[in-house]
């Protein structure tokens, strides 16, 4: 089997945790590649959000539905199993990952993902995936870490994989 994570992650001011020089997704990212040796690929803004939370939260809003890459994905046939990883914002994954999600195909593939959060949980995550991700085995058990316990979270990954065969 061989894996790809799909991830989008921001450093600076995160809520809940303040300036941060990595975010939190990926962090979780290096957790879970450590544990399935998954190639990695980062959805990049082409225009990078705001330092700070609050405008970038802003920023994120309007750009639901148009969020230009720095660099795209297109072939992921390689791949039997992708893991999709995002903050939730506005509800879901970041608006990066969704231009992702629609440059490619994962029919056939296993879609697994994971979320950072403050407490929204996984959000409309899992259903809009479901939703882009026609023809794909999503695995609608998603995984939610809190993004200030991420640095605690490798076991937590664990676990979570040793459950779906991974």
């Amino acid at each position: 089997m061989k894996a790809l994570i799909i991830y989008f992650s921001r450093a600076d001011e995160n809520y809940a945790v303040g300036y941060i020089d990595k975010g939190n997704t990926e962090i979780a990212a290096e957790y879970l590649q450590e544990l399935t040796g998954a190639d990695m690929f980062k959805a990049e803004p082409a225009v990078p959000y705001a330092r700070d939370y609050d405008t970038c939260i802003k920023e994120a809003k309007q750009r639901i539905g148009n969020a230009p890459l720095s660099r795209t994905l297109t072939d992921v046939s390689a791949y039997d199993t992708v893991f999709i990883m995002s903050p939730i914002y506005w509800g879901t994954y970041a608006p990066e990952i969704e231009t992702v999600l629609k440059g490619i195909d994962l029919s056939g593939k296993k879609v697994r993902a994971i979320s950072t959060h403050e407490g929204s949980g996984l959000g409309n995550m899992m259903n809009d995936i479901k939703r882009i991700c026609i023809g794909a085995d999503v695995d609608m058990d998603g995984l939610a870490v809190y993004g200030s316990r991420v640095r605690d979270s490798k076991a937590m990954i664990k676990s979570w994989l040793d459950k779906r065969r991974v």
